[in-house]
């Protein structure tokens, strides 16, 4: 059984060191553990500096694409390495190392085959009041839309099988952690929430760079989770709202006209007919795109039978293999890069 720890990076010249030291090169019930690091991007030593501190493979992407990209990246890398569970940390140490075996524990058993490793948030100094209601707002989201009991969606220290890492995919650019977690769940794996620790603040997270920045984009990918993944509920609780405001106007106006007042409220009429026009365009909205949800579902799981199949046929993996990683020219390394 294969352990690869994956670790996206930007710019972590002066943590990354920190994090590998406490890595482990032996986890419970793993016949193997190796360290992948991506660069993504970086204008500073990363990728030279996981190479000295013996990471096994390092991806490196030649311009910054994104935490995202990152972490799909890592995986594609993991695959082709021929890992059986993927581990997810951060580079700047947040996450206690000693929990990856915790992590790995419930896929080893039989119990799980997509692991979240949940924060205490709440005993957590350096969050903020507000970051710690929108970190539980987002899980909630997260728990109604993917039908799963994640106690912490926004982390992103976790563990993974290899089928797990063939069936995601992201298209958010700022996150993976929220979507793939509803992916999860919605593609019936098995997900589960595991309490985990954490260390002291490195450095300011790169994700918050100020409240009210993190506050709009946690809104906003929040708002497009419920959209793409339960779009007939997102559609039609925006028409049922203008439909409520439309038969609340038109109930005043005919109140109005019972008094013998409907002349004067002719606004309440067009208000009433532009409210449930919109509720009832909303509702067919709902039901189109829930119709694009279920084809995209179907498109999700002939991506993964193609993944899978490249992965497994000797002469499909090799072609994989060769198209996604390349030795690095410092052999002695045992690195990789992505060309």
């Amino acid at each position: 059984m294969k352990l690869i720890i994956q670790i996206p990076c930007f710019n972590e010249a002066e943590s990354l060191p920190v994090t590998l030291a406490a890595l482990p090169r032996a986890v419970s019930g793993c016949s193997m553990v190796e360290w992948l690091v991506i660069d993504d991007g970086s204008g500073d030593d990363t990728a030279a500096i996981a190479r000295h501190h013996g990471v096994d493979h390092v991806i490196r992407h030649p311009t910054n694409r994104g935490l995202a990209a990152a972490f799909m990246t890592g995986l594609d890398a993991a695959i082709a390495n021929g890992a059986d569970i993927i581990v997810n940390t951060d580079a700047d140490n947040q996450y206690d190392a000693r929990d990856i075996e915790t992590l790995v524990k419930p896929i080893l058993g039989g119990a799980a085959e997509f692991v979240i490793g949940a924060r205490p948030i709440e005993s957590t100094q350096h969050f903020s009041w507000l970051k710690r209601r929108l970190q539980a707002l987002g899980s909630w989201v997260v728990r109604l839309a993917s039908g799963t009991n994640v106690a912490d969606a926004p982390s992103g220290f976790r563990a993974l099988t290899r089928d797990v890492a063939l069936r995601l995919n992201v298209f958010n650019s700022y996150t993976y952690t929220l979507e793939t977690i509803i992916q999860a769940g919605r593609s019936n794996i098995r997900v589960i929430s595991v309490p985990v620790r954490t260390n002291p603040d490195l450095r300011p997270s790169r994700l918050v760079k100020s409240v009210g920045s993190y506050v709009g984009r946690s809104l906003t990918t929040i708002v497009r989770i419920f959209a793409t993944y339960r779009p007939m509920l997102f559609f039609w609780l925006l028409g049922g709202l203008f439909a409520t405001a439309g038969l609340a106007s038109g109930i005043r106006f005919l109140i109005y006209v019972a008094a013998g007042e409907g002349s004067g409220h002719v606004q309440s009429v067009v208000f009433t007919a532009m409210c449930m026009t919109l509720g009832f365009l909303l509702f067919m909205l709902g039901f189109l795109a829930d119709l694009m949800a279920t084809n995209r579902r179907l498109l999700e799981r002939i991506e993964w039978r193609v993944r899978r199949l490249e992965t497994t046929d000797p002469a499909l993996r090799e072609k994989h293999i060769g198209r996604q990683v390349a030795p690095h020219p410092n052999a002695a390394s045992q690195a990789r890069s992505v060309i």
